[in-house]
C-alpha cells in the first residue's frame, strides 16, 4: 500500500511538473493516516476503559477497591502505564474480597498475578528493540486477563449492587 502511493505522488510529480503539490499530497495523506491511527486507538482504549469500568460497577459497592470512574484515568499518555499498576491489581482485589465473601474459593487470585505481570510486560514494551517482541506478548496477556474478569464479571450474582451476607466459615 504504501509502495503504490509513492508511485501516486511520484506520478502526480512527474505529470504536474510540480513538486510542492506531489509533497503536499503526501503530508495530507500521512497526516490523514496519522489521525485515524490516532482516533482508532483511541476509541479501543475507550472501549477498554468501558470495559473494566463495567467490572467494578458488577461487584458490590462494600467489595470495590477502586472506584469505576478512576479508570477513566488510564486515557492520560504515559500516565497509563503507571496508573496500570494501580487498576487491574484493583479490579482483581476486588473480585477476590466478593468471591471471599459469599464463601467462594475456586476462583483463586482472581487474576491478579496475571494483572501485575501484565503492568510489568507493558514496562518492557518501552524498552527499545525489546518492545516489538514484547509488544505482542502484553497484548496476549491483556486478552488473557479481559476473558478473565469477563468470566469472573459474569460469575457476579444478577443485579450488581446488591449486598452479600458473608457466609461463616465451616
Amino acid at each position: 500500500m504504501q509502495t503504490s502511493f509513492i508511485h501516486t505522488t511520484s506520478w502526480l510529480a512527474q505529470n504536474n511538473g510540480n513538486d510542492a503539490a506531489a509533497a503536499s499530497a503526501f503530508l495530507a495523506a500521512f497526516g490523514f493516516v496519522i489521525c485515524g491511527g490516532f482516533l482508532v486507538g483511541l476509541a479501543i482504549q475507550c472501549a477498554l476503559c468501558w470495559f473494566l469500568s463495567s467490572c467494578l460497577k458488577a461487584l458490590p459497592e462494600e467489595h470495590r477497591k477502586q472506584q469505576p470512574g478512576m479508570v477513566w484515568l488510564m486515557l492520560i499518555p504515559l500516565f497509563n502505564i503507571v496508573w496500570s499498576f494501580f487498576v487491574y491489581p484493583r479490579i482483581a482485589d476486588s473480585f477476590k474480597s466478593y468471591f471471599d465473601s459469599i464463601g467462594r474459593l475456586d476462583v483463586g487470585d482472581c487474576g491478579r498475578g496475571l494483572a501485575i505481570a501484565f503492568c510489568i510486560i507493558v514496562c518492557c514494551c518501552l524498552i527499545p528493540y525489546l518492545n516489538f517482541c514484547i509488544v505482542w506478548v502484553s497484548l496476549i496477556v491483556l486478552i488473557i486477563l479481559l476473558v478473565k474478569f469477563g468470566s469472573l464479571k459474569g460469575q457476579v450474582g444478577k443485579g450488581g449492587g446488591f449486598s452479600v451476607t458473608p457466609v461463616p466459615p465451616v
